[in-house]
């Protein structure tokens, strides 16, 4: 008989953490009222550290039951659930594997919409997705992402280019960014410009501001304002002034 952790055991840890007046707290934070980017969401009330402490202790769970909690409508299992993703992906790179089996099944995730709210996307389509992308030198999976209207997935795609940034290679986003540039939706703009602010602090300041030469002027305000965040005043002026000409 397996000692392996269940996602019953998760649930039983997650719900002796439970604060319902926090869980009011994150349903309005996280927008889901009707009409909002994460409506219908339901919420425990736990505070990410501890969700982490709790991914931590049920290290070596199963496949089958990461689907589990990811198949759980409380936002809190299924972020947990994705902490473990991540866990056991790192797990199989150290041990030499490619980790493809846990990409497969977070791939499956989004495909499903179980991924769907931005702490979601971005606590795992970095480490997980794009670091598997950068290791297989594949761009076509995260291309396939940015490219999707669905909000999720294309966000998923656009963070996935993080892992590639953060070892000097812009690659991925420049491909990404002709596929994203013109969705004027919040979460979106917020993590294109995050994207292209993190190139010119990590990669090389004039990637950034070459693609800021050719595209400012059709950028969104909200993209633009993240990307020159970390710009002179004067930088920041030009480029607006390009947009607002």
């Amino acid at each position: 008989m397996s000692d392996a952790p269940t996602a019953a055991q998760v649930r039983d840890a997650a719900a002796e953490l439970a604060d319902p007046q926090l869980a009011l707290g994150q349903a309005a934070f996280f927008q889901a009222r009707p009409g909002g980017y994460g409506e219908g969401d339901e919420f425990l009330g736990i505070r990410v550290p501890a969700q982490r402490k709790l991914a931590k202790a049920f290290r070596g769970i199963a496949p089958d039951q990461v689907v589990e909690l990811l198949d759980s409508p409380l936002h809190e299992h299924r972020l947990i659930a994705l902490f473990l993703v991540r866990a056991e992906f790192e797990a199989e790179l150290r041990r030499g594997d490619d980790g493809k089996a846990w990409v497969d099944l977070y791939l499956d995730a989004v495909r499903r919409g179980r991924v769907n709210n931005w702490d979601l996307v971005d606590s795992s389509a970095d480490p997980v997705l794009g670091e598997y992308c950068r290791r297989a030198g594949e761009l076509d999976i995260i291309r396939q992402h940015a490219g999707e209207t669905d909000l999720w997935r294309r966000r998923v795609g656009i963070i996935a280019t993080f892992a590639a940034i953060k070892h000097g290679d812009a690659t991925a986003l420049l491909e990404v960014a002709q596929l994203v540039r013109d969705d004027r939706r919040d979460l979106i703009q917020k993590a294109f410009g995050w994207m292209l602010r993190e190139v010119g602090r990590r990669v090389d300041e004039t990637v950034l501001l070459g693609y800021l030469d050719d595209n400012a002027a059709r950028m969104g305000r909200t993209a633009l304002s993240y990307a020159l965040e970390h710009r002179t005043p004067e930088e920041r002026a030009h480029y607006r002034a390009l947009r607002d000409s």
